[in-house]
């Protein structure tokens, strides 16, 4: 897979961590990859990853999505490409944990705040899109990757899944996040913007907590090598990390 560059959503921890550790070893990686963190006591592992980056150029970036810091974090990528049109091939939005207070939360931090991210950074994907030769849409052209959860499945939904507050908001959102990307997909086909919902799976972090199935660099390893064979026909779907569709 060959991507130009890269912006990673919540990349301080967990999945987003991991996505940054494996993207810049890939055999050929991005020349940039641009690394968001909310907090500045949480980046010491995404520091040590920067550090090491031989053949990629990893920037870290302050942005809270809930809090509208993406127009901060896009004035900070401007920077760095020296023009106000620094093209961005893919956008990995990693989003919240399923522990907040309120199910408003939820949709500010699941459904809301990586739209508008989206929405704010998309005239750099376009950019990246427009650059491309031909009209064949992939990763390596321009993409957006929501990572989703198949907890957001209605069609899977279970009638025995205990009725927890936080757990219900959590799943809600992520219903709302899959239809907002569905929604929007014929706009990004049109621009030539690849845009899938992916599922990492029940994954050893933060919020999957120790019990989980996966480590968390076999997920990432899975949902890279599928990235490299998405194309148009996979616009607007939601498939888990090994390419396989999800109901919606």
């Amino acid at each position: 897979m060959e991507v130009e560059s890269v912006l990673v959503t919540g990349a301080n921890r967990g999945i987003g961590l991991e996505f940054v550790r494996q993207l810049i070893r890939l055999a050929t990686p991005p020349k940039f990859v641009f690394a968001t963190y909310r907090n500045e006591s949480s980046i010491k592992d995404l520091e040590s990853i920067r550090d090491g980056a031989k053949d990629s150029v990893v920037i870290l970036i302050k942005m809270d999505v809930t809090s509208c810091g993406y127009k901060k974090a896009l004035q900070s990528l401007d920077k760095v490409g020296k023009n106000p049109n620094f093209p961005t091939t893919m956008l990995v939005r990693q989003t919240g944990g399923i522990w907040a207070e309120e199910t408003f939360t939820h949709f500010h931090t699941n459904t809301v705040g990586p739209f508008m991210v989206l929405e704010e950074f998309l005239p750099l994907l376009k950019k990246a899109a427009d650059r491309s030769e031909g009209t064949k849409m992939s990763v390596s052209r321009s993409a957006v990757v929501n990572i989703s959860a198949g907890n957001g499945s209605i069609t899977t939904a279970t009638f025995d899944f205990p009725v927890i507050h936080a757990a219900v908001g959590y799943r809600v959102s992520k219903a709302a996040s899959n239809m907002a990307m569905r929604m929007i997909a014929p706009a990004l086909t049109k621009s030539g913007i690849l845009d899938i919902q992916m599922c990492p799976g029940w994954v050893k972090t933060d919020m999957g907590s120790p019990a989980a199935e996966l480590e968390c660099s076999d997920s990432i390893a899975a949902m890279l090598k599928t990235m490299e064979g998405l194309n148009e026909s996979h616009q607007g779907a939601f498939i888990d990390r090994n390419g396989e569709p999800i109901p919606f």
